[in-house]
């Protein structure tokens, strides 16, 4: 038995064999063939394997995922079939006497690098696909196993390095029972996607791919922040009795679904929750959320070959806002850039791109991408409570920009006699220091602020929140985050506006108390905070946690805020 400390990404606790997601080692000896026949048998045998995966993996993602996201490997299919690639392959095996691995190696490299270096975008995405697709093929020529995740039909621990948006993508939650990587944070893809997804993971372990080996007993305990691997009898029975516990604890949480959010002495916030796809909004209701505070819209632009069509945008937008029946939501235009990359845009690569071309900046930019979500949003808003937040607004002028760009489509929209809500309110969220410094200007123009905290502390702090040497300074509770923090409340309510949060700070236990004190109207979280988060909320004072606000401020280090709020509300 083995204990692996790692960081609590998603509360639960999961039992199952190990399931290792990591790309096999695909290096090999080149020598020569005697046999060409049986080198272009076990091509074919390969071929065959990786036709077989690709058509399951095709309708596992059309049944979970629809149509447009099966279509890549519909492209994937047609590569592995296609004569161009392959009979060059069989003639290099019988003029060359080279084994099946050579063949497709030489061969798959040629093409890449000749489509690479076309000028044509689409001619260089089949680049890519070549290379997906060949790394499978080489992995059953030479026997070794390629992960998929779409495939897996038992219960598992999923192990790896990291975790895409798009691996999380294709697991199951009926099989995939958690998940444990080597990096990450609280605030990662990952584990914001684990927390989506209701399944526990630990993150940030640093060596949990080289720990734990296929088909190990593996115990995820997402509560604490440990990975136990080859538990003994004893322990399994032990970490069964604290599942039950935590499933009764989720009973008694459930509870206060259907009910409003008060404090103690009978405040109300609101409690709403943070989406990717519409599918996520039968959690969001399942678990009690009164609205969606932050929908991340490039889920919708992740995992293509090219941008989602102004139609597909509008159905997206059109699901989630009937889903959620009146009840607001947030809708964030489109933020790539930073580690959130598409290829078909040929963003350009910058040294440091979290501070560079992303998000607005981008859509500022490239208009041509940004009015048709404009367009389809302004569409969808008939079907529901609709509010518009621009992310990383810096200036005045870019949110000016922004809305007037909005304001543009709307007049269109309602000159082709087409039906657009007027009561859309458009906000920013807060993410860089400037724009909290000098909240009480863009209080005077934005309808709401929304604090994305994720990005606040690593721009205050100066510290990539990715960056395992220098993670200790990402400190949510220090007095600097807390202050700017206060300094957006404060600056929304003297213009009778509001202000939330939809960064993971809004679910931390140990953040909720201080913020509720410096006033915050709505806290948006992971769908399977919101019951536990309830359920804090109802045994804390409001009023007294405000009589707190100016001493906690002043305080100089993030461990005398802790310190201090854990005195007064345990």
């Amino acid at each position: 038995m083995t204990t692996i400390n790692g960081i609590a990404a998603s509360s639960g606790i999961a039992i199952a064999k190990a399931y290792q997601l990591v790309t096999p080692e695909l290096t090999f000896e080149k020598v020569k063939a005697d046999n060409p026949e049986e080198q272009i048998g076990r091509l074919d045998q390969a071929l065959k394997i990786s036709q077989s995966e690709l058509e399951k993996i095709k309708a596992h993602t059309k049944e979970n995922l629809g149509e447009e996201h099966a279509e890549i490997f519909s492209a994937h299919l047609l590569i592995l079939n296609d004569p161009e690639l392959i009979n060059p392959m069989k003639e290099k095996i019988t003029n060359d006497h080279v084994i099946a691995e050579t063949a497709l190696e030489e061969v798959s490299t040629m093409y890449v690098d000749m489509f690479q270096s076309m000028d044509n975008e689409y001619m260089r995405e089949r680049a890519a696909d070549i290379k997906d697709v060949t790394k499978r093929v080489m992995a059953h020529l030479l026997g070794v196993s390629f992960p998929n995740p779409a495939l897996i039909d038992e219960e598992v621990i999923v192990i790896a390095g990291d975790l895409t948006p798009s691996d999380t993508a294709q697991l199951n939650r009926q099989f995939v029972k958690g998940f444990a990587t080597d990096i990450g944070g609280r605030t990662s893809h990952s584990a914001i996607m684990a927390r989506s997804l209701e399944i526990p993971a630990i993150v940030g372990t640093k060596e949990i791919t080289t720990s734990v080996k296929q088909g190990e007993m593996v115990i995820i305990d997402g509560i604490d922040g440990n990975v136990i691997v080859n538990p003994t009898e004893e322990e399994q029975a032990t970490y069964k009795e604290k599942q039950e516990k935590f499933a009764k604890q989720q009973e008694e949480w459930a509870k206060l679904k259907d009910e409003p959010t008060f404090s103690k002495d009978g405040e109300q916030v609101e409690l709403v929750a943070n989406i990717g796809t519409p599918e996520d909004v039968e959690g969001v209701l399942s678990n009690g959320g009164e609205g969606v505070g932050l929908y991340r819209t490039e889920f919708l632009y992740m995992g293509k070959s090219e941008l989602p069509s102004e139609e597909e945008q509008f159905e997206a937008y059109k699901s989630v806002l009937e889903s959620m029946d009146g009840k607001p939501v947030v809708v964030r235009t489109l933020d790539v850039g930073g580690d959130k990359e598409l290829s078909y845009l040929n963003m350009p690569k910058e040294l440091n791109p979290f501070l560079g071309f992303r998000a607005i900046r981008f859509c500022l930019e490239n208009e041509d991408v940004f009015r048709p979500q404009l367009r389809a949003l302004l569409r969808a808003s008939v079907y529901g409570n609709l509010k518009i937040m621009f992310p990383m607004i810096a200036t005045l002028e870019e949110f000016r920009q922004s809305k007037a760009i909005l304001m543009d489509e709307k007049d269109a929209l309602k000159a082709e006699d087409i039906n657009v809500s007027d009561d859309i309110e458009v906000g920013i969220m807060v993410e860089i220091p400037s724009t909290a410094v000098t909240a009480k200007q863009f209080a005077k123009e934005v309808d709401f602020f929304s604090i994305g905290t994720n990005d606040l502390i690593q721009y205050t702090m100066a510290a990539d929140r990715m960056n395992e040497q220098v993670s200790y300074l990402y400190q949510p509770y220090h007095p600097a985050i807390l202050n700017l923090v206060n300094n957006v409340i404060e600056a929304a309510h003297k213009e009778g506006k509001w202000a939330g949060m939809c960064g993971e700070m809004a679910g931390d236990p140990i953040a909720i108390p201080i913020l509720l004190g410096l006033g915050l109207d709505e806290f948006s979280m992971s769908a399977t905070s919101i019951l536990p988060a309830r359920t804090q909320i109802r045994n804390l004072s409001k009023k007294e946690l405000a009589s707190f606000k100016e001493t906690i401020l002043s305080m100089g280090t993030a461990e005398e805020v802790v310190a201090f709020i854990k005195e007064k509300t345990e």
